[in-house]
């Protein structure tokens, strides 16, 4: 059965026929991994397959852009225990790709040729897992402020290029079986704060995600408070250009991905893989990089843990001792660094940071 032609959602959140949670192409690498297999190690194996060139293009481009820092994905604790875990390994490749395109050495392309490019990718990103599109504005900033005026055509063609890609990619979709297609954006919109989501806001208001007045508080405030948290991340980005004379996008993208990972409903344990390269990218101090993967290497051990001995039927004792404080260390250092790690990258230089230039004047 091909992916989301056929397929609904119940009211009650479940869904049938082909249809899975998560955007379009990442089903399509589902239905890929499961068409010559009929066990689930096999569905593993096949599907670790599919994934290693895209794990092995992030290397060599973080390699070309970071040299040795590069090593942070290649050897990094969060490759080890996510790369086969939840297909999030062709996101992360599309969101290092278009920052390949725009900073590739020695590439003689225009700016904004390369800059467009980079845009479609990121709009194929949005149709694998959504968060390459939070990096289209600072991109589009970045094309904007790049020479002595202001760039607009630039800029609007990289966001033009973005969108048009993610609707070009989801439209046959969307024809073919419209309720299939809109049934994965339905359930993301119905997700309950739950245990499964892992996030902040289920660690914290344990005692009421049962009540329906919390969840639907949810729903608006989790986007409410990332909206503004990227407002604030462009705004830092927007006074370093009036300073610096370019805009900072890889760190404000940076910044503003921790505000997702902490602001939003869901944050599963393998969107480590989705920071991980902006520590080979951006060069924030040594100090956040351990704490975060130590932070992280926590919440690995405690959150599967805790889901084992859940399903397990041994809940007994789940709220004391290893699990329980692993998962609290995790959870809570976690949560902490992201805050700390938003200003620490809005105020580190990349490793691709042009020399400064005297500024064109800023608008105010």
């Amino acid at each position: 059965m091909f992916p989301y032609v056929h397929g609904s959602i119940d009211s009650d959140g479940s869904l049938h026929g082909g249809v899975v949670e998560y955007p379009v192409l990442t089903g399509v690498l589902i239905w890929l991994g499961a068409l010559p297999v009929h066990t689930d190690a096999g569905f593993l194996l096949v599907s670790a397959l599919l994934l290693t060139p895209f794990g092995l293009a992030v290397t060599w481009w973080l390699g070309r852009l970071s040299r040795w820092r590069a090593l942070l994905w290649a050897i990094g604790p969060p490759l080890v225990f996510y790369a086969f875990h939840n297909w999030d390994l062709a996101v992360v490749a599309c969101a290092v790709g278009a920052i390949h395109l725009v900073h590739r050495p020695g590439s003689t392309a225009p700016l904004r040729r390369r800059a467009t490019w980079a845009g479609v990718l990121l709009g194929v990103g949005f149709a694998v897992k959504i968060y390459p599109a939070i990096f289209v504005l600072p991109l589009a900033l970045y094309v904007l402020t790049s020479g002595p005026g202001r760039d607009w055509r630039g800029a609007l063609r990289v966001a033009g290029a973005a969108a048009g890609t993610a609707v070009l990619v989801n439209l046959p979709f969307a024809l073919a079986g419209f309720e299939g297609w809109w049934a994965s954006f339905e359930f993301q919109s119905r997700r309950q704060v739950d245990l499964s989501t892992n996030s902040i806001w289920f660690w914290g208001f344990r005692e009421w995600t049962g009540e329906q007045w919390f969840q639907d508080a949810m729903g608006l405030v989790s986007p409410a408070l990332m909206l503004v948290a990227f407002a604030v991340a462009c705004w830092v980005g927007w006074l370093r250009c009036a300073r610096t004379g370019w805009f900072p996008w890889l760190q404000v993208s940076a910044a503003m991905l921790c505000a997702f990972l902490l602001l939003h409903k869901v944050h599963s344990p393998q969107y480590a893989l989705w920071l991980l390269p902006f520590f080979a990218l951006v060069r924030v101090r040594w100090g956040w990089i351990a704490a975060y993967l130590v932070a992280d290497a926590a919440m690995y051990a405690g959150v599967f843990r805790w889901l084992y001995l859940i399903s397990s039927g041994e809940p007994s004792g789940i709220y004391d001792g290893f699990t329980a404080q692993a998962l609290m260390i995790g959870v809570w250092g976690r949560a902490a660094l992201l805050v700390g790690l938003f200003a620490a990258f809005l105020s580190a230089r990349s490793v691709v940071d042009p020399p400064e230039r005297a500024p064109s004047p800023v608008p105010r």
